[in-house]
């Protein structure tokens, strides 16, 4: 009998999550149209759209409770991500498309290496782009409503990816709408998608051209420093005073991952202060860096440059951003 019930009470759940997603559909219709989406756009997806109960769970799955404030290590992600088989994937897929690399790098100054292991760490090199339907999966988290502003707009920008061509059964991706090799959002393929090989078309589903020229856009467009590393690896000594290197302003943008790093000065300074760098050269005097010890004192540390911010652009994770520095240093070698 209690199983019954369950089951009952589970299935009106469902049936009132249904009704009220087809409900919601018509306010996201007249949405797209004054946003100038054609009314046949509309009409021909909105049909085809049911509620998916498994991309609301996956969405509230997801890390981030305010109330934690613990820093799990960086060595196992480390370990995870920048792993024997990822690097050679990645030397592979680097001596395969070089002529393209190099041409995207002239064009816009940023490395080679790091357009691979944004590719690498964002699908594995195309291993895996995501198989959920876009539309769906937007127009679900649209109305679940937490962050409706954020999905109606890359529901709306899905559809006028459709209007450029782009066929429905291509545009899939994560659970949260992030599309292609590079898993851009919507929005950010219409703003900062390129035509890498000449064809008249930015896909970055299908054209490794096509997804390194818009991977290198959107580093640019970030604000990538030609001629500057992301970072380099440090040792810091023994007594050295963090207290005095603490940064004390607040970033209104993922401020938890901007309080992990020191305040801001050049790597002469750095190196007058007695940081030694592992393995790497010294890059110019000027340079500016901020310290940060992901793993705490006594293990490996980072003088990372503003180009590390711009792969914290990309995905404001300091673990991420240190894995595509260190993938892309290990495939350049």
């Amino acid at each position: 009998m209690a199983i019954g019930l369950a089951f009952t009470a589970a299935g009106s759940a469902h049936a009132q999550d249904e009704a009220g997603f087809q409900a919601y559909l018509r306010e996201l219709r007249a949405q797209a149209l004054r946003e100038g989406v054609r009314p046949a756009t509309v009409d021909a997806v909105l049909p085809t759209l049911t509620f998916s109960q498994r991309v609301v769970d996956l969405d509230r799955q997801q890390p981030g409770n305010p109330g934690s404030t613990a820093s799990p290590p960086f060595a196992p992600y480390k370990a995870r991500h920048v792993d024997a088989a990822r690097i050679s994937r990645g030397r592979t897929a680097y001596a395969a498309n070089r002529a393209r690399l190099a041409r995207v790098e002239a064009e816009t100054g940023v490395p080679e290496s790091i357009m691979v292991a944004i590719w690498g760490h964002e699908t594995n090199y195309g291993g895996y782009k995501g198989n959920f339907d876009l539309l769906r999966s937007l127009a679900t988290l649209a109305y679940e409503g937490r962050r409706r502003s954020l999905f109606a707009g890359e529901f709306i920008a899905t559809l006028k990816i459709l209007e450029r061509g782009i066929p429905r059964s291509t545009l899939v991706g994560s659970w949260a709408g992030a599309t292609g090799n590079p898993q851009f959002l919507p929005s950010i393929y219409l703003r900062l998608a390129r035509d890498g090989d000449g064809d008249g078309k930015a896909d970055i589903w299908n054209s490794e051209a096509d997804t390194l020229a818009s991977i290198g856009n959107y580093f640019v467009n970030a604000g990538w420093r030609p001629g500057e590393p992301w970072g380099i690896a440090v040792t810091v000594p023994a007594g050295f005073d963090r207290s005095s290197q603490r940064n004390r302003l607040v970033s209104p943008r993922c401020p938890r991952v901007f309080e992990r790093h020191s305040t801001w000065r050049t790597m002469a300074e750095w190196r007058a202060l007695g940081i030694v760098p592992q393995g790497s050269r010294w890059p110019g005097d000027n340079v500016l860096a901020t310290l940060m010890e992901p793993d705490g004192p006594g293990a490996t540390a980072y003088l990372l440059t503003g180009n590390y911010r711009v792969i914290l652009d990309y995905n404001c994770s300091n673990f991420y951003a240190l894995s595509v520095g260190l993938l892309a240093d290990a495939v350049e070698r």
